[in-house]
């Protein structure tokens, strides 16, 4: 009797241990899924895997205001990235580049060093980081020919609110329809030829309102936009001449899930392969 107890003990203990292994293995697996997909497979980070279109910007340094801006393109997600033209002169921010809050994370210290400015409200620094592109904007009452991105007219009531202290801070509202809780806006009708076309970028929660709520001081308002002259900064977006944006506009389709990388050339050498970006183009700008 005594050896029949010992050996159903024995082959108890022997289930138990098995059971014990495999329940390890499983949670081995389930943790390595889950911190695979926090690594490389959230929304976020899938954006640049996503996308067929792409454009670079980058300048010399943090504080450079002239740079340049390449278009990329690949048929498919899986296929190398291929320059579209040349490079085209740009500007961004009077202050230069600043570290902003778009479609990739970039508060690990691998990808931003200690001393890398951080983007503020009004702090004159154009945001760098990876982001999306949202609608389309311009004076006229038609959108610009051969456009297949979404276009709002700007009338005299649209406004993008700046101010931190807003419900509807970095939005663009109509006026007419909102009940105005801010101190402080852009009125986009009045912005003069700059905004006779442009691109909302969005950066700090501009597009994807309540799913990324706006971080209040994070800045605001930022978007592709003609220039003044090809050496006078913004107050914080990116600028180009009117006949390169009018044909930048014309390229972009949303089909095609386009986002933006902008970078002081430095940091963007350094993050080339983590972000698997295209090489950048040794023409001379245009």
């Amino acid at each position: 009797m005594a050896t029949r107890l010992s050996a159903v003990a024995d082959t108890l203990t022997l289930l138990y241990m098995k059971s014990v292994a495999i329940l390890l293995c499983l949670l081995g697996i389930v943790d390595w899924f889950v911190s695979g997909r926090a690594q490389a497979g959230t929304p976020n980070s899938d954006a640049l895997a996503r996308s067929t279109q792409m454009i670079v910007v980058t300048t010399s340094d943090w504080n450079a205001v002239a740079g340049r801006l390449q278009q990329y393109e690949r048929a498919t997600v899986d296929e190398k990235w291929r320059p579209v033209g040349g490079p085209i002169s740009i500007v961004v921010g009077r202050n230069g580049l600043a570290w902003g809050i778009g479609v990739v994370p970039t508060d690990d210290a691998q990808v931003r060093s200690a001393g890398d400015p951080v983007k503020r409200e009004g702090d004159g620094k154009s945001p760098a980081g990876v982001f999306a592109l949202g609608t389309t904007f311009g004076y006229a009452s038609e959108p610009l020919r051969g456009l297949k991105m979404p276009y709002l007219n700007l009338t005299p009531s649209i406004e993008c609110v700046d101010d931190s202290g807003s419900k509807h801070y970095n939005r663009i509202v109509d006026r007419s329809v909102v009940a105005p809780d801010w101190n402080s806006s852009e009125h986009m009708r009045d912005a003069g030829e700059a905004y006779r076309w442009g691109v909302v970028i969005d950066h700090n929660g501009t597009v994807t309102g309540d799913a990324n709520a706006p971080e209040p001081g994070g800045g605001s308002c930022v978007f592709l936009h003609i220039w003044h002259s090809h050496d006078q900064g913004t107050a914080g977006c990116t600028a180009l001449s009117q006949t390169e944006l009018e044909n930048l506009l014309a390229w972009l389709d949303p089909a095609r899930k386009a986002v933006l990388v902008q970078l002081p050339q430095p940091a963007y050498e350094r993050l080339i392969n983590r972000w698997m970006l295209p090489k950048l183009t040794n023409a001379p700008q245009r």
